[in-house]
Parts: C-alpha cells; sequence; structure tokens
C-alpha cells in the first residue's frame, strides 16, 4: 500500500441497534474488551488512514465522544434522517470536499474487518479502479445484495435482494457493504445516486453501476465471510466475539506462548503477550494488559490493566486490577488481589491477601490473610513495604503507612504507624490463660441447660 496516498474513512455508526434490546447504541457494544466501532477504526488507522469521518445518530454525543477517544481528530457529522447508506455517507460532505485520494466506507457494526483487507481495497484503488467492493461467497446468500460480474470477471453492479432477478439472486458472491471510491470522482458519484429502488433509499451500492457508466473499472476485493459479519443483535455479537477470540489465541500462541486450553482463554484486542508465557484454563484478560516473557499465569485468574514483568507468575484464582504491576520474578498466588500497587522483583503475596493503593519492595514476603486497609470511606491512602519485610499473617496494614527495609510484622498485627527498617512490630492483644476454665465453663452451662 503506497504510504504517499493520502485516505479518508467514513464509519457509519447511526444505527440504534433495537435489535439488541439496549439503552446503548449499537456501535458502543463491545468485542474482545472495545466496541465495535473502536475495533473498526483501530483497522483504519493500521491500514494507513490518517483521516475519520464518524456518522451518528442525533443525540448521540457518547458515540463521537469513542470516535474521538480512539481517533482525538475525528470528524463527527451527525445523520438526521434515515435514507439509507449514500444518504449517510453524504452527511460527511464537507470532509469528501477536503479531498482525498482514497474514500472508505466502513461500518461500525463490522468490527471484524482487519487492516489487510482495508489496505487491499486501498490497493485496488491505487491499481486505477474507481471504486472497489468487499466481497464474499456467502454459504447461505439471502438478504445480501449481489456482486454482478460481467463475462471478463469485472464488477458491473450491486443489485440487492428485493431488486434482483431470480438469476440474480442465484448469485453467490455477496456484498460485504465495505466499499472504497476514488477520491477524486466520490463526491460527484455520490450525488448521483437517486432513491429509485424498492425501498425509496439511497443505496451507496449504486456507486459501482455509475462509475461504469462513466467508463470507469470497478474491482473486487474478496474476504472470508467471518470477516463481514454484521452485528444487529446479540447473537451475532456473540458469533462476532468468538471470530474475535480465535483470532486473538492464535496470534499470541503464533507469537511463541503456550495455552493449555485455549478456547477457555478470553483476551482483549490490545492483549500483549510475550514469548514462553504460560496460560493455563480458564482465564480471562480483559483490556490494557501486558505480559512479558516466561510468566505463567495459572487457571481461574482475571488481569485487567495489568503488567506483569519477566517470568512473575500470577495464580490460580487471582484477581489483578487497573494499575498492577508486577516485576521481574514476582510471586501473587491463590485467591489474591492487587489493585494500582507495584509488586518489585521477587517479592511474594502468596495467598489470600489484598493489596491495594501499594508500593511493595523486591524480595518483600507477604503473609497470608494480610490486608492493607486503604480507604477510609472518602479517600485513598497508600502503604509502602521496603526491600526484604516481612509481613506475618492475618495482618492489616492501616494506611497511609510505612515499613521499612528488611522489617518484620508479626502474625495478627493491626499496624497504624510506620515501622523502622529492620525493626520487629507486634500491634496484638497479649495472650492470657486461665488454667481450667473452660472445664468449670462446661459443667455450669450443662447445669444450666438441664434446668431449664
Amino acid at each position: 500500500m503506497p504510504t504517499e496516498r493520502s485516505a479518508l474513512a467514513i464509519v457509519l455508526a447511526a444505527g440504534e441497534g433495537t435489535r439488541m434490546k439496549s439503552d446503548r447504541p449499537k456501535a458502543l457494544h463491545e468485542v474482545a474488551g472495545r466496541s465495535m466501532l473502536a475495533n473498526v477504526l483501530a483497522s483504519a488507522e493500521a491500514a494507513g488512514v490518517g483521516r475519520v469521518a464518524v456518522i451518528i445518530g442525533p443525540d448521540r454525543d457518547d458515540v463521537g465522544a469513542e470516535a474521538r477517544r480512539r481517533f482525538p481528530d475525528a470528524q463527527i457529522f451527525v445523520q438526521s434522517e434515515r435514507r439509507g447508506t449514500a444518504h449517510a455517507v453524504l452527511a460527511a460532505r464537507a470532509a469528501i470536499a477536503e479531498g482525498y485520494d482514497d474514500l472508505l466506507v466502513l461500518f461500525a457494526d463490522t468490527p471484524l474487518v482487519t487492516p489487510p483487507t482495508i489496505a487491499a481495497l486501498r490497493g485496488a484503488l491505487a491499481e486505477g479502479a474507481a471504486v472497489a467492493v468487499l466481497g464474499f461467497e456467502a454459504a447461505d446468500p439471502f438478504g445480501y445484495g449481489r456482486l454482478l460480474r460481467d463475462s471478463a470477471g469485472r464488477l458491473v453492479a450491486i443489485r440487492e435482494e428485493k431488486d434482483a432477478s431470480a438469476d440474480e439472486r442465484a448469485v453467490t458472491l455477496c456484498n460485504g457493504g465495505l466499499t472504497a471510491v476514488d477520491g477524486a470522482c466520490a463526491l460527484r458519484l455520490l450525488e448521483k445516486i437517486d432513491d429509485r429502488n424498492a425501498k425509496g433509499e439511497f443505496y451507496l451500492t449504486d456507486i459501482v453501476a455509475l462509475a461504469r457508466a462513466e467508463g470507469r473499472d470497478a474491482a473486487v476485493v474478496i474476504a472470508d465471510e467471518t470477516e463481514v459479519l454484521g452485528v444487529n443483535d446479540r447473537i451475532q455479537l456473540a458469533q462476532a466475539e468468538a471470530v474475535a477470540q480465535t483470532r486473538l489465541r492464535r496470534a499470541a500462541m503464533a507469537g511463541g506462548a503456550t495455552m493449555i486450553a485455549p478456547e477457555t482463554v478470553f483476551l482483549s484486542a490490545d492483549t500483549m503477550i510475550g514469548r514462553d508465557v504460560v496460560i493455563e484454563p480458564h482465564v480471562v484478560i480483559g483490556p490494557g494488559v501486558e505480559i512479558a516473557d516466561g510468566a505463567a499465569i495459572h487457571a481461574f485468574s482475571h488481569l485487567e490493566g495489568v503488567r506483569v514483568g519477566k517470568g512473575a507468575a500470577i495464580g490460580p484464582f487471582a484477581r489483578l486490577r487497573p494499575g498492577a504491576v508486577l516485576a521481574e520474578k514476582a510471586k501473587v498466588g491463590n485467591f489474591v488481589e492487587i489493585k494500582n500497587a507495584n509488586v518489585a522483583r521477587g517479592a511474594k503475596v502468596n495467598h489470600l491477601t489484598y493489596i491495594g493503593d501499594a508500593d511493595i519492595g523486591a524480595n518483600a514476603n507477604i503473609g497470608a490473610g494480610t490486608i492493607t486497609c486503604n480507604y477510609d470511606g472518602f479517600l485513598k491512602y497508600r502503604t509502602t513495604i521496603g526491600e526484604n519485610a516481612f509481613i506475618g499473617s492475618n495482618s492489616s496494614l492501616v494506611a497511609p503507612v510505612t515499613i521499612g527495609q528488611g522489617a518484620y510484622v508479626g502474625s495478627g498485627s493491626v499496624i497504624t504507624k510506620d515501622v523502622a527498617p529492620d525493626a520487629l512490630a507486634v500491634a496484638r492483644g497479649r495472650q492470657m490463660e486461665k488454667a481450667g476454665w473452660a472445664t468449670t465453663f462446661r459443667a455450669t452451662q450443662a447445669e444450666k441447660k438441664a434446668n431449664r
């Protein structure tokens, strides 16, 4: 794909998605941990698209905000009436008129399109086509527009199901929706599209016949049917998720990670996994996770917004929340929750522990049942634990508090003040013992019960 060609992607995101049965607009439903709109924008950017215009419905500032979160300089246009795809594209007339080599029309509810496919559409324009259409061989073509070609295999028209003849309906090469148009003629061709069809709408698909009428070529780029899966309801959303997860798992394993039962592991679109990482069954990885080489993620763990260092180990049954950073060879064991905390090299948080808003020094050991008490009902406070410190089991560290380097905290302590380096801190009730007390107690209680 020649990088010198400029490109504008118009993303149609005005659909309310009534079949989703949701208050959330369709474009904001998620696949692989990010909105469908964000997935499409990410693929466009990876295919070299430099400018984006997003078409939203009235009062859908949330969709516009999501577009700008992914593309800060995205132009937002409102389609006040729904009169077909070409009508929607022309809502961005001002952006089209700025002049680009390539104009791409993408759909926010087609989240599985890949960067190579978008690049292939652009490549067809670079080779001289006025229009390039994404097509696929449909297992069941019912409901799709058919791609009609001449005897030489050139695309001559796209016929919608309701307007197609019986012979045309027998065609299995179908329209995937995504379209690329030569920017030099895009606005002129779009403005020629009329609404003389069975539905009385302005079909973007008519642009093929209009280009051919001007003596220009139209190309077809073939993609796998899964890539053009449109999402209109929750069932199709789950189908799209399944395809995305299969892609992500394969990419991770091709990159050198081991998944013992890949079908049970769920990743996010932005998950970064290094070589020789081992991921055991039933692991869920949410957005914003980086896992360095040689780390092990044991079964039934959940990670989100986390950086895991080389050779670190997590789980089983661990939960790492946003802001958790594990350095090289750190260990987080079973039934441990970490949030907004740094666990330095070689530190161990082995089991049954909550570490929130904390910094744990290298080679420190955090005993079972330890809690950093970081919240007073209004504000969060930080706990600092020095290198080589040892926190005894079932301790509560009431932040803000600092445990010095090499210090010990006795098991069962409630620590409310800083502990000096290499000191021992014990903060618990003194143990006492009354000989024979249990024998007397049992006898007294038995007598009371008998007299009732």
